[in-house]
């Protein structure tokens, strides 16, 4: 039997445990790493969904025409900037959006909080049913093949995900695969030491850093 997604309240109940005290310095991570990265994925006229949310803090800080955001945690509502729309659902389900609607969906440490192996795949049919053709898929998460068994120190962590998985399930529901990064951020910004955001930007700025630092895979697919 497949276990069960959190329920809403455990998943407010453990994300304002892990993430309130951080959210200033996440959010400012955020709008660096948006800025002097992600930004040359999206084009100023874009529609932007923010796959598993969070706090809010790529969605929030994107330049783009249109911006959704989706999350089961009641709570994320509470923390998105004004005109961007919260889907309250489980993303596994059918999304409450149109077929060929979206040009970029963003989803960073989230696919590997799903219950199921089935779920990532609902998931991503999903994206790809409301993604343009030659819209992106972006995905970040922890590479538990670097992360090894501290993957597990989250309790709600039930996928374990590598960059060549990532890559195999995209290929298999016919996305075009266009980066392969298997090193790119660090694992946690949970109970680390906050660096200045002058460091947060010269790292980016060296991929080299990303190979000794990184924990992190990034793919980026697109529909075809």
């Amino acid at each position: 039997m497949a276990p069960q997604p959190h329920s809403k309240d455990e998943l407010a109940e453990i994300y304002s445990r892990r993430f309130d005290s951080h959210v200033v310095y996440r959010n400012a991570v955020w709008k660096v790493l948006t800025e002097k990265f992600l930004s040359r994925y999206i084009k100023p006229q874009a529609t932007v969904l923010d796959l598993g949310c969070g706090y809010g803090e790529f969605i929030n800080n994107v330049q783009c025409a249109r911006k959704y955001a989706m999350d089961l945690n009641p709570n994320a509502r509470t923390y998105l900037a004004p005109g961007i729309d919260f889907l309250h659902q489980d993303c596994s389900h059918r999304w409450e959006l149109p077929d060929e609607s979206l040009d970029v969906v963003m989803t960073s440490n989230f696919l590997e909080h799903l219950p199921s192996r089935q779920s990532v795949a609902d998931t991503l049919l999903q994206a790809k049913r409301c993604m343009r053709t030659g819209a992106l898929l972006i995905a970040m998460g922890p590479n538990e093949k670097y992360v090894g068994g501290a993957y597990w120190d989250f309790w709600d962590h039930h996928i374990a995900l590598t960059e060549r998985s990532m890559v195999e399930i995209l290929e298999i529901l016919r996305f075009q695969v266009d980066t392969v990064i298997d090193r790119f951020l660090p694992y946690t910004m949970v109970n680390t030491r906050p660096y200045p955001m002058f460091f947060v930007s010269l790292y980016l700025m060296f991929p080299l850093a990303w190979k000794l630092i990184g924990k992190q895979f990034l793919v980026i697919a697109r529909k075809v």
